[in-house]
């Protein structure tokens, strides 16, 4: 694919993106900026959180992961099931009832102003890492695709891309994201589908073959019933219900998007009908990783030591022709900006809301303030994508999750505290606490390593617990409880 090609295609992409935002964000004050007026419609929110819930991450990581750990991450999305129908049916309705803008105002109400500011915090710390390792896969990609034959420098990829990202959502925010999502969405899966029947078309294969050819391989390993392996089945499975619950109920990106819908019912709608799908695709992209493997063996490819190298490489390097090519730009950019995208307006209404207080003032001073605060993000992104290029040796993915452990387990603690005892604690030592919980995590999960091959995805749940108890500890009995769920 020539650079003027790609050039191309992302110039009309983007031309896409600024036409929606233009549309959606006329008129658009700053409530409409956080919740969309409360009016968007169920099925749009479903389609739109697939791309933001995949990410760039799934993309290129899922496929190049299944060389080591074949389909075994398929066990994390069937224990999602058990996740979002908890968030369906206990947190959402929660949210709904105390009519939230940011989902972390719950933990004043019920803990008070530390636990909020602490809960808040940890979701701002744990997005922005997230976020900046998912954009940072489309800036790699753009940056050999199109900026690198130019001799443009990574660093300015970097910059160009999250200022495309704040120029299509600084007016609108998310009522424009419900929108540009749903486009990122549909390039995404279209990329996906063509793709595959690309790869089966360069081994002469129907998708029958294809289909055969996956469930006779190694790389179908599903079940995984060691309990030593790191992806043992209880050990994933678990890990993948408490990660919904966390990396979605409990975080202000994806339920901002949930809570723009008309009502809790059809919140709950959105949510059930988006996991369905969302099992069906990641099947798909975990397919996709073992057709990969088997052409590069067939062909005698070398597969590159960073697996999450090898579809792009494949991809861009004209292995499937130039419409996989083409296809292969466009998902991930897709993928990796409706995630990133989305995120940037989260962590503006968190910190506005949760920090700032801006409802408290009048719209003027409101736009100001958050017309800042989003600048000061997109800032932060790009301080943090290069530090991550600089240092990161391993499959995102796994970073990503295991970030994740750490960072979102006190979070499960505190709302688990909140919904599932009636006391209440000695706020001023929250804080204190969730630094605590992921330090003893981390402890314990080194001394595992050793023992039985670690906790895996499942010290997520690991950190919650401790948190848990440790929040048990400083209750208060003399305080009266300010329970609210």
């Amino acid at each position: 694919m020539s650079v003027q090609l790609a050039g191309g295609i992302l110039a009309l992409y983007f031309g896409l993106l600024l036409a929606i935002s233009y549309f959606t964000s006329r008129g658009a004050d700053t409530h409409a900026f956080f919740t969309a007026n409360r009016e968007s419609p169920w099925w749009l929110v479903a389609f739109g959180m697939i791309g933001t819930s995949i990410s760039g991450l799934t993309f290129i990581s899922v496929p190049g992961a299944v060389g080591k750990t074949y389909f075994t991450y398929y066990q994390v999305i069937l224990g999602h099931s058990l996740g979002y129908l908890t968030i369906a049916l206990v947190l959402m309705p929660l949210y709904y009832r105390l009519n939230l803008i940011s989902i972390y105002g719950y933990l004043e109400k019920r803990f008070g102003f530390w636990s909020y500011k602490t809960g808040s915090a940890f979701f701002l710390l744990s997005r922005t890492i997230g976020s900046a390792a998912r954009l940072y896969l489309a800036v790699n990609v753009l940056q050999i695709a199109i900026f690198a034959p130019i001799g443009v420098p990574f660093i300015v990829t970097v910059f160009v891309s999250i200022f495309l990202i704040w120029l299509y959502t600084h007016r609108g925010g998310v009522k424009t994201i419900i929108w540009t999502d749903t486009l990122q969405t549909l390039f995404l899966l279209v990329a996906l589908f063509i793709t595959i029947v690309l790869v089966g078309q360069k081994m002469d294969m129907s998708i029958p073959d294809m289909i055969q050819q996956v469930s006779a391989s190694k790389y179908s390993h599903l079940f995984e019933w060691d309990w030593k392996n790191p992806h043992f089945f209880g050990k994933d499975f678990l890990a993948g219900v408490f990660i919904a619950i966390v990396m979605t109920g409990l975080d202000q990106d994806l339920m901002q998007k949930n809570l723009t819908c008309k009502s809790i019912g059809e919140a709950q709608k959105n949510m059930f009908w988006f996991y369905w799908v969302l099992l069906f695709i990641n099947i798909l992209f975990l397919s996709l990783g073992a057709l990969l493997y088997i052409y590069s063996a067939s062909k005698g490819i070398t597969v590159p030591t960073k697996t999450d190298e090898l579809y792009p490489m494949l991809a861009l390097g004209g292995e499937f022709g130039t419409l996989a090519a083409v296809t292969f730009l466009l998902g991930i950019i897709a993928a990796s900006y409706a995630s990133s995208d989305s995120a940037l307006t989260a962590l503006t209404t968190s910190f506005c809301i949760d920090f700032l207080s801006i409802e408290k003032f009048k719209e003027e001073k409101q736009k100001k303030m958050k017309h800042f605060v989003h600048i000061g993000f997109s800032a932060l992104f790009f301080v943090v994508i290069g530090l991550f290029h600089i240092f990161n040796t391993s499959e995102l993915i796994a970073a990503v999750f295991n970030l994740a452990g750490y960072t979102y387990g006190p979070l499960l603690g505190l709302f688990s505290f909140g919904l599932f005892t009636k006391y209440a604690i000695r706020d001023k030592w929250v804080p204190i606490i969730c630094v605590l919980s992921p330090i003893i995590t981390f402890v314990l999960e080194t001394q595992a390593q050793s023992l039985f091959g670690g906790f895996g995805f499942a010290k997520l749940i690991l950190n919650g617990a401790i948190c848990f108890v440790m929040l048990w500890m400083i209750r208060d009995k003399n305080l009266e409880s300010v329970h609210v769920a």
